[in-house]
């Protein structure tokens, strides 16, 4: 509920600051994952102790029972319970809006909240959370980036302010029966019930006092309004109730009371969320059985908590990707917040993919009820089809699991997929065990997979996926889940090797145990494939058709960086239409993209998702270098994060003269050209075919005065079929070539730059400055609008203390690296001709991956580890 900003005065009190509070605090950042992390391990460990009794009570038939016996009053309850939760829910969305001084029309924040709950509550951290609905959502209603960083900021301090006073209130009212869970005096937990609530009073005090804090003298704490403050309790209160009462209504008759539920509610949600498992699965229900376990039989809790899951996890998670798929047949893709939705859509489907699968792979370690066995036998199915299709429904799970990654990419082969799995495990579940409810789930899925089909416009193929380690660690959880719900589900069953070998519709067991040995094998015959499966093959280089086809492009093309594509040192990857193209190059496990994609605007998205998806295939880093800030969204739903290189100056030409002081080394070089004799002229064509012999000798004749080799890559070098593909602008003089500098142009004239330029050491002083301006001028009176300059490298980085640590290590670099790289000079010399200067980006993966980037980058600009370290 509060926005933090740096003090005005921090410059002032930094000096004074004692060094040991910013130890601890960064010490404090870079322990904070750890303990995190090992608070979540401990309380699993500690759970899953404590449950190891209990489970043993409990049978799974009963569960089945207690399940089929709940009253259809009580689900429809719970059903309502539900939806006032999510109603309900929409109220912080609203108070995040008014916080952050943001106006959104009211359908959208009803769709951006249900949306994002729908898929936060069900799969919890990761990239499909809430807070990425929200970005994209209210981005595309016009909100700034502030804005919707305070609305999910917001969200998530209400939440967890709420969570705290309205368990603390519910601990106060039902403090005897949690006392005996944690076997604790219920005076203690009274007592700290009510501090927790006086201080829940003092913030609201100081909210209605002052607007703002100052903490450790360094941040400014944003409070909100004290009636907004109030309004979010209430509502956070009247949320908690509505959920709580969706699993309270599923009990049997002799409920226990709700305010001490409700308490225990309240810690088993604050486990889950400390836990880090996705939507807290086994952790709450662990919390929930032992807190109940003196009021509830374990069998009818279990019954419950497995209701509730579909109930308020599945039901609104199939409702938010119908309601979004919905709202894009109603609005097309005119409109900024349709095309938002749409793009949301792909992660819905990913999600209620995982939750299919899930659910596929659960009922096929489980037997089927004894009303589908009679039923079953009734109708007289054969034995085969019942043994086949619950075999391959189990493994239909686990290639659910597997192409929902693909379908979160949007690729085209992942649909395709994921529909022929969805529709063959939607026919399977009925000759499986007339599983009524998983063929209407499936068959919802293949349906809301049909209406999407366009979002899916990705070719790729599901063997060059690469799952991270994430993945497969994740299914090797599902594949040991499953494994304990199989021995939970027929723990009455003695084992024996004869088990595999029995045939028959009562030897459910039997048919479970194949069903999870094919998911095992299958799991993992893909992970291993995955982690040792070799790179396919290498890059190849571009040949002379692969050239004529860029060049094509490129003439199209406004921006001048382009035609670096045109140097032949660098891979090309074409769009399949060919309208487009990406130009990268390799080192070690890098790859590395120039620029970001040329061509049609509409193919760059496909073009740098496949750049990716090569890479992540070949178990290399994928990397774009130089790429402007209006295209980084493109490469943050690539997964990427960008980082800033430095700023890139070009000049306005319709505005530019030699008049000023600025200009007078320019002025002053051509006019004494002009009285050295000098020509300028542009020669393309057959006349630049005959120029290229006096070219190369220019050209070997500066490299071997500045003791230099060529470069590559992002830099130019003397290649005859290179420099043949654009016009070269020379100074002669009695005809003879002194100097020469190509010229980047393309046909739009819209930018223009220039590659190479070099020059004879006998040339005249000044040569360069007569040259460099006479290209100015002539690409201003062809009609060119900008001229690029180039990039100073760590230029424009943040002075800011609590700047990111690549941008603070930029600063020092640029301040005090001259003895490497004359950054402050480079931007002197630029600023001289009055540019606009513009951020660029590098786009890498995370942690350490940028640094083993820009060392790859070096490389392969200076041809190799030989030419980083020397000329």
């Amino acid at each position: 509920m509060t926005e933090l900003s740096h003090s005005p005065t921090d410059t002032a009190r930094d000096a004074t600051r004692p060094v040991p509070t910013a130890a601890v605090a960064l010490g404090w950042q870079r322990a904070k994952p750890w303990v995190i992390a090992a608070a979540a391990v401990l309380l699993c460990l500690l759970l899953a102790a404590a449950l190891r009794g209990l489970a043993n009570e409990v049978r799974y038939d009963d569960v089945m029972k207690a399940i089929a016996g709940t009253h259809e009053l009580d689900i429809l309850l719970a059903l309502m319970a539900t939806a006032a939760s999510y109603l309900i829910l929409t109220g912080y969305d609203f108070s995040a809006l008014a916080y952050a001084h943001a106006r959104v029309k009211p359908g959208t924040v009803l769709l951006t909240s249900f949306t994002a709950y729908a898929l936060s509550n069900t799969i919890g951290l990761g990239p499909l959370t809430g807070g990425a609905v929200r970005t994209r959502l209210y981005t595309a209603a016009g909100l700034k980036a502030h804005q919707v960083a305070q609305v999910v900021v917001f969200n998530a301090a209400a939440f967890g302010l709420g969570i705290t006073a309205f368990g603390a209130v519910a601990l106060l009212w039902g403090a005897p029966e949690v006392a005996d869970l944690v076997r604790l005096p219920a005076e203690l937990l009274q007592a700290g019930s009510a501090l927790v609530l006086i201080g829940v009073a003092v913030f609201l005090a100081l909210c209605r006092r002052q607007r703002s804090l100052q903490l450790a003298g360094r941040w400014r704490l944003r409070l909100p309004p004290a009636g907004l403050a109030v309004r979010q309790l209430v509502i956070s209160a009247f949320e908690l109730t509505a959920s709580a009462a969706a699993l309270w209504f599923l009990l049997p008759g002799e409920r226990i009371d709700l305010p001490a539920f409700t308490a225990f509610y309240a810690i088993a949600i604050v486990a889950g969320i400390i836990s880090h498992v996705p939507g807290g699965v086994g952790v709450f229900e662990a919390v929930m059985l032992m807190a109940t376990r003196n009021d509830v039989p374990a069998e009818s809790m279990l019954a419950a908590l497995v209701l509730y899951r579909g109930i308020y996890y599945i039901v609104p998670l199939v409702a938010a990707t119908a309601l979004v798929l919905g709202w894009e047949l109603r609005s097309g893709v005119g409109t900024p917040i349709a095309r938002a939705a749409t793009r949301l859509s792909p992660r819905l489907l990913a999600a209620l993919t995982l939750v299919a699968g899930l659910w596929l792979i659960a009922s096929g370690v489980t037997p089927f009820t004894e009303d589908a066995r009679e039923l079953l036998a009734t109708l007289d199915v054969p034995l085969p089809l019942v043994e086949a299709s619950h075999f391959l429904g189990s493994v239909a799970g686990l290639g659910l699991l597997l192409v929902a990654r693909g379908l979160f990419h949007r690729l085209d082969a992942a649909w395709w997929a994921a529909l022929v799995l969805a529709v063959v495990s939607a026919v399977l579940a009925l000759p499986k065990g007339i599983a009524l409810h998983e063929a209407g789930l499936l068959a919802t899925l293949a349906v809301l997979l049909v209406v999407s089909r366009k979002q899916f416009d990705r070719r790729s193929s599901l063997l060059s996926m690469r799952l991270e380690p994430g993945w497969l660690i994740g299914l090797g959880a599902v594949l040991a889940a499953s494994l304990w719900l199989l021995f939970f589900a027929y723990q009455e069953v003695a084992y024996s090797h004869r088990l595999w070998w029995q045939f028959e519709l009562d030897a459910q067991a039997p048919r479970s145990l194949r069903a999870l040995l094919g998911v095992a094998l299958a799991g993992m015959a893909y992970g291993l494939w995955q982690l040792l499966r070799p790179p396919v093959g290498h890059a190849a280089a571009p040949t002379a058709e692969d050239l004529d086809r860029a060049a094509a492009i490129v003439a199209a093309n406004p921006r001048a960086e382009a035609c670096f594509a045109l140097t032949g040192d660098k891979h090309l990857l074409f769009s399949p239409s060919g309208r487009s193209f990406l130009m990268y190059g390799k080192q070690n496990r890098s790859w590395i993209a120039l620029y970001g994609p040329a061509g049609d605007k509409a193919e760059w998205a496909e073009l740098a998702w496949r750049f990716v998806e090569m890479a992540r295939t070949h178990g290399g880093r994928p990397a774009f270098y130089q790429v402007r800030p209006a295209s980084l969204p493109l490469y943050l739903d690539c997964g990427l994060q960008a980082f800033k290189l430095g700023e890139h100056a070009h000049i306005e030409l319709p505005q530019f003269d030699l008049k000023g002081a600025k200009r007078a080394n320019l002025r002053s070089g051509m006019n004494r050209g002009e009285r050295e004799g000098l020509v300028f002229e542009v020669i393309e064509g057959a006349a630049l075919e005959a120029a290229l012999p006096e070219l190369r000798a220019v050209s070997d004749a500066w490299l071997s005065r500045q003791k230099t080799r060529e470069k590559g890559f992002s830099v130019g070098r003397f290649d005859e079929e290179y420099l043949r593909r654009l016009p070269v602008a020379v100074a002669r003089r009695e005809g003879r070539i002194l100097a020469f500098a190509n010229l980047l142009v393309t046909a739009p004239a819209e930018e223009a730059a220039v590659d190479l330029m070099r020059h004879l050491p006998d040339a005249p002083p000044g040569t360069m400055d007569f040259l460099f301006a006479k290209v100015l001028l002539h690409l201003k009176d062809r009609g060119f609008q900008r001229f690029a300059l180039g990039m100073a490298p760590m230029a424009g980085m943040a002075e800011r203390r609590h700047a990111p640590r690549w941008q603070r290590l930029g600063r020092l670099l640029y301040e005090h690296g001259e003895r490497f790289y004359n950054f402050r000079g480079l931007r002197s010399f630029k600023d001289k001709f009055e540019p606009v200067w513009e951020p660029r980006y590098l786009a890498a993966p995370g942690g350490v991956a940028p640094l083993w980037v820009l060392l790859d980058l070096a490389a392969l600009i200076g041809g190799g580890t030989k030419g980083v370290i020397g000329k």
